[in-house]
């Protein structure tokens, strides 16, 4: 799965502040990410973040 630092992930379940959208802050073997709703930062292994992604949002780059 692609998932690059910068993207917003919209999980399956929702975070106990009732968010569901996540920034990714690192990626690698663990994921760092920030919940949008509250700001807790939370690290988790990567196959347990994979299997609960809805969708990615992603902000498109420049083209040049």
């Amino acid at each position: 799965m692609d998932v690059r630092v910068g993207d917003v992930l919209v999980m399956k379940k929702q975070h106990p502040c009732g968010e569901k959208q996540w920034l990714v802050l690192r990626t690698g073997a663990d994921f760092r990410l920030r919940c949008m709703g509250c700001g807790h930062e939370v690290m988790q292994p990567r196959h347990k973040i994979e299997k609960n992604i809805r969708c990615i949002q992603r902000k498109e780059e420049p083209k040049t």
